[in-house]
């Protein structure tokens, strides 16, 4: 017996509910939709008035399937929060958006295995085209992604066997170009912060091996297995202190946010910087120009990448150029006041 105090169960409004408010068939309703010009300009008034006072939202997906189009844009990225990626996908979006594509987004948090389900979980939406941070994916992913027939465009990397397409950087030029500066510029030691994402770990290796090799020196890393944090960057230090932090030291961090925090807690411990302790970021975040002294950093323009992302991925709609098409946009070495 059901309970008279007990709320309907909710139910949303149908095709049906549409053509019996504009007085015609559910069919009807349906070609107004899929083919206006099949019907009159009364009948279409009527139920275009009857969808405003309904709220019914068409299925889109339904169309899609006859149509094989979506103008829907699946974008995965580690962090949504990340300004990194924020204004990358900004820049990204205002292109797609204005060539008619929605942007559905998932943030997987530097996780395969979450990305993995992330992208089943998309494909199953039927998207027009795939963006994805970075080139590494766990071998079911890459096999969805080969097979689901779309324009895929991996980005924040680059790759000499993309999925499809790639718009990104070598991490590992990079790297090497911030070791360079800090042997050229007489430090004699160096540490590492890095945050757990396989390709900050990748930058720390390059550095390493690298300033280690010319100076026959080691480097000291501090790891981390989450997200980078101006926290976590004071902690590092304070870690780096504990181990007697050698004079001339530079730190590379995988990003801005651990640098920044190394700075606050290099202050906070009355150390020289850069001369006891010398900091570079990873990232030119908006704030690095900004802290005291202003960060020593590597900078990708992240406007240049959301817009070569979007073109890669119209051109690949458009069937222009190859399809394992890589364009690297590079990165800038921006020396300020911390090394």
């Amino acid at each position: 017996m059901t309970d008279r105090n007990e709320d309907p169960p909710k139910r949303g409004v149908t095709m049906a509910d549409v053509g019996r408010l504009a007085g015609v068939s559910q069919v009807t309703v349906s070609r107004a939709l899929s083919s206006p010009s099949k019907v009159s300009a009364e009948t279409l008034q009527r139920i275009h008035d009857a969808i405003a006072r309904t709220g019914f939202v068409p299925n889109a997906l339904a169309g899609a399937l006859a149509s094989s189009k979506s103008n829907l844009v699946a974008a995965l990225v580690p962090s949504v929060t990340n300004i990194v990626y924020a204004s990358m996908l900004h820049a990204f979006s205002e292109i797609m958006w204005g060539h008619g594509y929605q942007i559905m987004l998932s943030e997987t948090g530097y996780d395969p295995e979450r990305e993995e389900k992330a992208i089943a979980t998309h494909l199953s939406r039927r998207p027009d085209a795939i963006l994805l941070t970075g080139v590494r994916h766990s071998p079911g992913a890459r096999r969805m992604l080969l097979n689901a027939g779309i324009p895929v465009v991996e980005i924040w990397d680059i790759s000499e066997t993309p999925i499809d397409r790639c718009v990104g950087f070598s991490h590992v030029d990079a790297a090497i170009a911030a070791a360079d500066f800090a042997l050229s510029a007489g430090y004699l030691h160096a540490a590492t912060i890095t945050a757990g994402d396989e390709r900050a770990q990748r930058r720390r290796d390059a550095f390493a091996r690298h300033f280690g090799k010319r100076s026959g020196i080691a480097v000291q890393q501090i790891d981390f297995d989450r997200s980078a944090t101006l926290g976590l960057g004071r902690e590092a230090v304070v870690q780096l202190l504990q181990q007697d932090l050698p004079a001339r030291t530079v730190l590379f961090c995988s990003s801005d946010q651990f640098a920044h925090g190394a700075l606050v807690e290099a202050g906070a411990q009355g150390l020289s910087v850069p001369g006891d302790l010398a900091v570079i970021g990873f990232g030119d975040q908006d704030f690095a120009a900004q802290t005291h002294p202003p960060l020593t950093t590597v900078r990708i323009d992240r406007q240049v990448l959301g817009k070569q992302a979007a073109q890669a991925l119209l051109a690949g709609f458009a069937k222009i150029g190859p399809s394992n098409a890589v364009h690297d946009v590079g990165f800038e070495f921006i020396q300020r006041g911390s090394a």
